[in-house]
């Protein structure tokens, strides 16, 4: 199935699913260790049930949005996803472009494979710059303040990655950046020519805002803890309130769960707080977002936008986290999906899915605007 027939989310996935290695595939889909947290995420949303209001007229309905501050054509930005570069060339323009194309905001990874200035020259729009907290601090201060010299309009600091999580499935698959080719990897690889010759015509893709840093780890084996080797594991509130200091637009914190963190986030003058648990991937066990969604909602009582990531696949997924009391979601896999699919019509696919959803099952609950979703469309029994 081309990825322009996509009925769902899911299609894309699989569509990225039979065009990419079983390395590559499982890096992009896979979390860390038993994956409970991973398939928690999406659980959340299907364990929440709708009570639609009736007699509603929904003729006309707006998916419009207000998302940190700006406009947005639905409550929802497209979230950092790194290393896209090695399911598919060109892989985060395509997103980026896809995203600038939809009117909503678009956020860079420290580990993407395009750089901070390709992105702006390439998909001007509503740009973040998602910054992991590197041990190499120079480089952080530099990335920073490309940003800001690119126009990005906000800085996202991820804090729940002090070390990388355990992904099983990539130490089973003998995957690690840069490739270390085995003979496993090589008969993968292998099994996918067109994923290959992309690869062989176009050159293995280089983490552009990363280059001068360490190499990881030699061995596939040690992949654990080679994804976390560059992060500092000692940044702390003071390191938090240092960035936000100097700083001068705005500063969104992704990466939290507990209401504690969040009220302090907000006292200290952060814009926005993003509910996440990196989708699953680094530590297993840990709460589903949209659970967490309504503890942080109450904690910041207002003061700062609260957006959640990690399971939406569904527009009724944006209605569910817009009546708990976000107001707006982060997707990563379900445009990177539609990338690795079919490139930047892929990604502006899963876009378009994802607002027919929403404005449906608007109408079907009988909600005219976003601001109407409300906490009474939620089934309560």
């Amino acid at each position: 199935m081309a990825a322009s027939q996509a009925q769902s989310i899911e299609d894309l996935r699989r569509a990225a699913r039979r065009r990419l290695p079983r390395a590559i595939f499982d890096f992009f889909d896979g979390g860390a260790e038993d994956e409970l947290t991973l398939a928690d995420n999406r659980a959340a949303y299907a364990r929440l049930r709708l009570a639609p209001r009736a007699l509603v007229n929904v003729a006309q309905v707006g998916t419009q949005a207000e998302v940190v501050g700006g406009p947005s054509s639905l409550p929802l930005a497209v979230a950092p996803t790194g290393a896209v570069g090695y399911g598919r060339p060109g892989g985060d323009i395509a997103i980026a472009r896809a995203a600038a194309a939809a009117g909503v905001p678009y956020t860079l990874s420290t580990s993407a494979t395009a750089s901070i200035e390709q992105i702006a020259d390439a998909a001007p729009g509503r740009l973040w710059f998602q910054a992991y907290i590197l041990r190499n601090r120079e480089l952080l201060d530099a990335l920073i303040a490309r940003a800001l010299a690119a126009g990005y309009e906000a800085l996202m600091i991820t804090v729940d990655l002090p070390v990388g999580g355990k992904r099983e499935r990539d130490a089973r698959n003998h995957l690690s950046f840069p490739f270390r080719y085995t003979a496993r990897n090589l008969v993968d690889f292998a099994s996918r020519p067109a994923w290959a010759w992309a690869v062989l015509r176009h050159g293995l893709p280089v983490m552009e805002n990363l280059k001068g840093l360490e190499a990881p780890a030699a061995s596939a084996t040690r992949l654990a803890s080679s994804v976390g080797r560059s992060y500092d594991p000692s940044f702390d509130w003071a390191r938090l309130q240092a960035i936000r200091d100097a700083w001068p637009r705005k500063l969104i914190v992704k990466g939290i769960l507990r209401p504690d963190d969040a009220d302090r986030l907000a006292a200290m003058g952060c814009d926005a707080v993003v509910v996440s648990n990196h989708g699953g991937r680094q530590l297993d066990g840990a709460a589903a977002t949209l659970d967490a969604l309504p503890g942080v909602v109450r904690a910041v009582g207002g003061r700062v936008p609260v957006l959640v990531d990690g399971g939406v696949r569904r527009g009724a997924d944006l209605l569910k986290a817009r009546a708990l009391g976000a107001q707006a979601v982060l997707v990563g896999r379900a445009t990177l999906w539609g990338a690795l699919a079919g490139g930047q019509p892929g990604a502006e696919r899963a876009l378009a899915i994802l607002r027919d959803e929403l404005q449906r099952t608007m109408q079907l609950c009988g909600a005219c605007e976003v601001a109407g979703i409300g906490a009474d469309l939620l089934f309560r029994p």
